[in-house]
């Protein structure tokens, strides 16, 4: 009986030597009218390509919101293939994957952590009830706060609702990162934060300002109906 034959391994053809120059070139130029064109022929749709299939390999599915950190992650992604050097000898394909496989593990490390500080936020507050009396700070006061942050966090989710354009949803993008890694950012003042959000959204200062001033005033908005009881 002859050996059956083994399947030949699928290729991967989202992912081609095209898209591999395509990466290369846009790391090459500092033409942005070329790098959008490359970004949006060829980088783009093999990176959404590449994110769903890490996702479903690896099964970071079960991670909640995933479909909001699967925009996350392209958006992170934009933001690094500057970085990238052909020169050391890595392929694209095979960098960005690493780099997109390590982003969500630091997801999954990040919920695992929050839904650590969860529980424990819950005993502070039990304790608070339990000895409401000698505490400096009422038991309404941390709970008013926490459930301040709260409602800002879902507040800034419904922010993509609304017909953003590209630089006001990069912003938006950059700071819920910000906002989900603040326990790891190590210098915490306005210029430090000002240079995180240039990193992140690959924009320049004057960009960063004017669209964050947008969100300011979604956010003072949503203060105000806070303060005034009506959320």
């Amino acid at each position: 009986m002859p050996p059956k034959k083994r399947k030949a391994r699928k290729k991967n053809h989202y992912f081609t030597k095209v898209h591999e120059d395509a990466i290369v070139k846009y790391a090459n130029t500092e033409d942005r009218q070329l790098r959008g064109v490359l970004y949006e022929e060829y980088i783009q749709p093999a990176f959404d390509q590449m994110v769903d299939k890490i996702i479903y390999t690896y099964r970071f599915t079960t991670l909640p919101n995933i479909d909001y950190l699967k925009g996350d992650c392209k958006v992170w992604l934009t933001t690094i293939l500057n970085k990238y050097d052909p020169n050391k000898g890595s392929k694209a394909f095979s960098y960005f994957s690493v780099v997109t496989k390590n982003w969500f593990i630091h997801k999954v490390k990040q919920t695992q952590k929050r839904n650590r500080t969860e529980v424990f936020m819950e005993d502070v507050i039990n304790e608070v009830e339990e000895d409401l009396v000698s505490k400096e700070r009422s038991y309404l006061q941390v709970r008013s706060e926490i459930e301040f942050w709260k409602s800002l966090h879902h507040e800034i989710d419904t922010w993509d609702s609304f017909m953003l354009k590209d630089n006001e949803r990069r912003v938006l993008m950059a700071v819920r990162i910000l906002f989900e890694s603040a326990d790891q950012i190590e210098i915490f003042n306005k210029k430090a934060i000002y240079l995180y959000l240039r990193e992140i959204t690959g924009l320049n200062t004057k960009q960063v300002v004017n669209n964050l001033n947008k969100l300011r005033k979604r956010y003072r908005t949503f203060k105000s109906k806070w303060q005034n009881g009506e959320i």
